[in-house]
């Protein structure tokens, strides 16, 4: 019988050693940071610890925190639809910095890539406000269909894109005369919306429809319609809302709302591939800065479900505010 080698016990202890830096030092590079979550209900921003995925502590806000993002200056915006403001923090010192006027009932919003104008949806208006970030002061509004949500501005930020979620329209809107050149037709209750990385296809989430409308942002005409199917769910259940897709543009991910779970979607394939059971009414969708993981919000279960992206499956789930909205990352 051939004689077998075990390693000595100083090659073991330096294995492990070794084993254990790598472990460290993979964790680290998928978790540095803390993801901020907007609650409805709590008025105030739930802090998530991106190394352990605990909560760390909360930050008070204004009233029913719902859309938010980073300004280019890495500042926390939170669109407060009942204080009609953003509330904007830092997130060094955890403290509100100042309150910005944003009109009636806002609840979505994005800035110009400059961070000078916030382009906000003022849903019982039917408008949608151009805001100087600066002043406060309101610089325009454009009168668009019932229920604005969605608002995404071009790259370039020469054409706003907002939705109507009762007309079913897509309004495309040219930034520097704030005329809407074009109402694009999309599937029923159009939500949310991502544009590819080379600028090229707008794709917008239909919440009654099951389905993302995917918009030719030359032509501004639909091209391809995505519908969504999961085992065992109704199809009124399935109601997409939620949007991000990688930088590269491979592969976007969409939260179905009341089916529970995420979907996985290739985008130059334009096919379903995965479909991840996460909390109820899976909400917005957030990618870290490694791509690694996506932080799902799930409106009904007041939690967050963080997923790992290469294995398809979810990792945790993190109770949060009541009626969380959305979510950002200070990494």
């Amino acid at each position: 019988m051939p004689q077998r080698s075990f390693p000595v016990p100083g090659a073991l202890v330096r294995a492990a050693a070794s084993a254990f830096v790598l472990a460290a030092a993979s964790g680290a590079a998928l978790a540095q940071g803390t993801a901020y979550v907007s609650s409805e209900k709590d008025n105030a921003l739930t802090m998530i610890d991106l190394a352990t995925l605990t909560v760390k502590g909360t930050i008070p806000t204004c009233k029913r925190a719902r859309h938010i993002q980073l300004t280019p200056e890495r500042q926390i915006m939170v669109a407060c639809t009942d204080s009609n403001q953003a509330d904007l923090i830092d997130p060094a010192s955890g403290k509100s910095v100042r309150r910005i006027a944003l009109g009636d009932e806002p609840e979505a919003f994005d800035l110009s890539p400059d961070g000078k104008v916030i382009y906000v949806s003022n849903e019982d208006a039917g408008e949608a406000s151009f805001i100087d970030a600066a002043s406060g002061k309101k610089l325009r509004s454009v009168k668009v269909g019932a229920e604005p949500e969605g608002v995404k501005v071009s790259a370039d930020g020469k054409t706003l894109y907002v939705t109507s979620e009762v007309a079913s329209l897509v309004h495309v809107i040219d930034t520097a005369s704030g005329k809407v050149v074009k109402n694009v037709r999309v599937g029923k209750r159009p939500r949310r919306m991502a544009i590819t990385p080379d600028g090229k296809e707008l794709w917008i989430t239909n919440e009654l429809g099951a389905s993302v409308s995917i918009v030719s942002t030359a032509t501004h005409e639909v091209i391809d319609t995505l519908k969504f199917e999961v085992k065992g769910a109704r199809a009124e259940d399935i109601t997409p809302v939620g949007i991000q897709m990688t930088s590269d543009g491979k592969r976007a991910f969409v939260g179905l709302g009341r089916a529970n779970h995420v979907a996985f979607v290739d985008v130059p394939g334009r096919k379903v591939g995965s479909l991840v059971l996460v909390g109820k009414r899976a909400w917005n969708v957030t990618l870290d800065k490694a791509q690694a993981r996506l932080y799902v919000v799930n409106g009904l279960s007041d939690d967050v479900t963080v997923v790992d992206v290469a294995g398809a499956k979810a990792i945790k789930s993190v109770p949060v505010g009541r009626v969380p909205y959305g979510l950002v990352i200070v990494e």
